[in-house]
């Protein structure tokens, strides 16, 4: 059953914005611990700091979700072990994860604590919950790119909780699909290094900053997404300042009771030239498009200051009842109670007044300096029958440890924390090493394709062409699309089953809402690099979960490669124009809409160099790298087979890179060996 929420959630990249959010009255905080965050150059909690911040956020009645939500390579997967334990121990109320390793390791360490899926894992449809949901997991952060119709379609249909970023920076890139700053600067976005690529000077036949979103803001929006079964409005900005953090929570905390904030004020906080609420209504047109200017920074430099008492000092959230009682040979009695919680403590002894007993306004008021915790005092009773006194700064110390034991006793979390470690298996050997390839039309195929494993092709291309393909259903893989909305999977199911009636049981799947179509549908299952599998745990989680091979992330190494374990076929992507990011608002598209565009267009960086881009059908479109991959001329990885990934290329440019790579044959002009020979950051 859902928790009736929903929460403001609010980013904490360090201790100053963690304060900031509690203060100004967050219902929750995310936060990143050690080198598995989204944001590992944020200050972050290791250690003992993230304890500290559990115990502080829970005095409060605020909980606290930790973000474990990068891609993984093998090697750092004992690591990845001891830092769930760590946050298992600490008390923190879930872990945001995105790789199935971060799932294999909470469970095997602590089952009880709660999963939450990252945006990172592209969910943005109800079967992708859905197979969340038959996996353990308690809440899914929605894909950013979702309108409200397509939101509301999933959190109406699952148990599982919704949690929607309501205000802060957009990635251009649809959630999880984004490849262009390990490519470019060997620091992964999917491993918590962006080098944000996408707001330098990029630009396309009707705008400069064609890769750079407006901050979005849905605020106004919060009732609508309430009524829609959100559980969750979350704010994002762990590398943003305190005072951002306090003004967003405050404005997002009036707009949900319905009252007016500061909009003004918000913009001026930090923004893109406005903000936009593009995707949430379903209008992703031109006016989504902006970046940081001079004056968006200027703006902010009065206004800063001025915010800073929003969390100056800790805002009291729960009654407190005391009893003070004072009994001649006894030790002096505190009992603090609230919410169901008591806890009492003793201390000196009271004494015999030389002037006057303890009156009762004296010490009303002592037990009342409650600030700086999470108490006011609601109730107090004081009893003091033998007229006894005792001094103030024992009182004192008494009402400090009563409300230190009292916070003590609400806040500890007892679970169980199993010492584990992964299995260490040996590395997977290929039988034999096999061709597959990816066209992107059916007119790329020729006989040199003939001796290749497999061939997948689009589901649209199929379809188109379903008298060409009867003699090769046997080797064909349907290519789901990387992006199935709500509203699509209809016709999509519709497809596959006619797919199916063509004698073709095998599908290619990027994502987990069409992992689990296709599997509901009895397809035979292979995943595509878009499942980013970077270590042997996913590998054994995705064969568990019905694929019979898996294409490899293109961010690993050939040494991480070679070193997966598991028994499931793998691949590696060896030619290409890589696919960089993949794009939900058209970077091209004018103010005419998408008349004369014919499906590929080019973007030009800031050195003047041209990068294709391909529309999907109007739905979608993917930036593809300048230059393509070509490792023909190298020795084969370790692994069961290598694709060949065609996209822009003519017929013949497919078949004379075949005939190349067979025979082991340079590729003239500008070329990339990508990252297989490099070491991420």
């Amino acid at each position: 059953m859902k928790k009736e929420l929903p929460e403001i959630l609010a980013p904490a990249g360090g201790k100053e914005q963690l304060k900031a959010a509690v203060r100004c009255g967050a219902n929750a905080v995310y936060l990143g611990t050690g080198d598995f965050n989204a944001r590992r150059n944020a200050e972050n909690f290791s250690g003992g700091a993230l304890f500290e911040a559990v115990k502080y956020c829970h005095s409060f009645g605020v909980k606290v979700y930790v973000a474990l939500n990068t891609l993984v390579f093998d090697k750092e997967c004992p690591a990845l072990y001891k830092t769930v334990a760590d946050i298992a121990k600490s008390g923190a109320d879930a872990v945001i994860v995105q790789d199935f390793a971060a799932i294999k390791a909470v469970k095997d360490v602590c089952p009880s604590l709660h999963l939450h899926a990252s945006t990172q894992m592209a969910v943005h449809n109800l079967e992708g919950a859905l197979l969340l949901s038959s996996l353990g997991f308690s809440r899914v952060v929605l894909a950013r790119e979702m309108s409200l119709e397509e939101i509301k379609a999933v959190a109406k249909n699952t148990s599982l909780e919704t949690e929607v970023f309501v205000h802060g920076a957009h990635c251009m890139s649809v959630s999880g699909n984004c490849y262009i700053s390990a490519m470019f600067g060997e620091r992964s976005g999917n491993r918590g290094k962006c080098a944000q690529v996408c707001r330098l000077d990029w630009k396309s036949s009707c705008r400069n900053a064609a890769l750079s979103l407006k901050d979005m803001s849905y605020l106004d929006s919060l009732g609508e997404l309430k009524d829609a079964g959100v559980s969750s409005f979350k704010i994002e900005g762990r590398m943003k300042r305190p005072e951002y953090v306090a003004a967003a929570v405050e404005s997002a905390k009036k707009a949900l009771s319905g009252e007016r904030y500061d909009k003004e004020l918000l913009k001026s906080v930090f923004s893109r030239s406005g903000f936009t609420d593009g995707y949430l209504k379903g209008k992703r047109t031109a006016d989504m498009f902006g970046f940081r200017q001079k004056e968006d920074v200027v703006a902010a430099s009065p206004v800063l200051p001025s915010l800073a008492f929003l969390y100056k000092d800790e805002v009291p959230r729960f009654p407190l009842d005391a009893s003070l009682s004072l009994k001649r040979g006894e030790e002096s009695a505190l009992s603090l109670s609230f919410e169901g919680h008591a806890k009492t403590v003793f201390g000196e002894m009271p004494q015999e007044p030389q002037k006057k007993p303890l009156e009762y306004e004296i010490a009303e008021k002592s037990i009342k300096k409650l600030g700086g915790t999470p108490f006011y005092l609601a109730d107090f009773k004081f009893c003091n029958c033998d007229s006894l006194t005792m001094p103030m700064s024992a009182l004192n110390a008494l009402r400090r440890d009563g409300v230190n034991a009292l916070i003590e006793e609400y806040t500890k979390r007892g679970v169980a924390v199993n010492d584990v470690s992964p299995q260490e298996l040996p590395p997977h050997k290929s039988a034999s090493h096999k061709m597959r390839a990816r066209l992107e039309k059916f007119s790329h195929y020729s006989d040199c394709f003939s001796d290749f494993e497999y061939i997948s092709l689009p589901v649209g291309e199929i379809l188109k062409n379903k008298k060409g393909i009867s003699d090769l259903a046997p080797k064909i893989i349907a290519e789901l699309p990387e992006l199935l909305y709500p509203g699509e999977t209809d016709a999509l199911r519709s497809q596959l089953l006619e797919i199916k009636a063509l004698g073709i049981f095998d599908a290619a799947v990027g994502n987990l809402g069409t992992l689990y179509l296709a599997r509901e549908l009895g397809f035979t299952l292979h995943g595509g690099h878009r499942l980013n599998i970077t270590n042997s745990l996913s590998l054994i989680s995705y064969e568990k979960l019905g694929l019979s091979s898996a294409t490899l992330s293109f961010e690993m190494s050939i040494d991480s490669i070679n070193a997966l374990s598991g028994s499931i076929p793998r691949g590696y992507i060896s030619y290409g124009f890589l696919p960089l990011m993949l794009f939900r608002v058209c970077p091209q598209k004018g103010e005419n809409g998408c008349g004369g565009c014919n499906g590929i267009q080019a973007l030009k960086d800031r050195k003047n160099i041209d990068f294709t881009l391909l529309c999907r059908g109007r739905k979608y479109s993917c930036l593809l790298n300048s230059v393509p991959l070509y490792l023909g001329d190298k020795k084969s990885f370790d692994t069961d087979f290598e694709i060949l990934y065609f996209t822009k290329e003519t017929p013949r440019e497919c078949a004379e890179t075949v005939m190349r790579i067979k025979k082991k044959a340079p590729l003239p002009g500008a070329k990339t060996s990508g990252i297989y020979y490099r070491t991420l950051i």
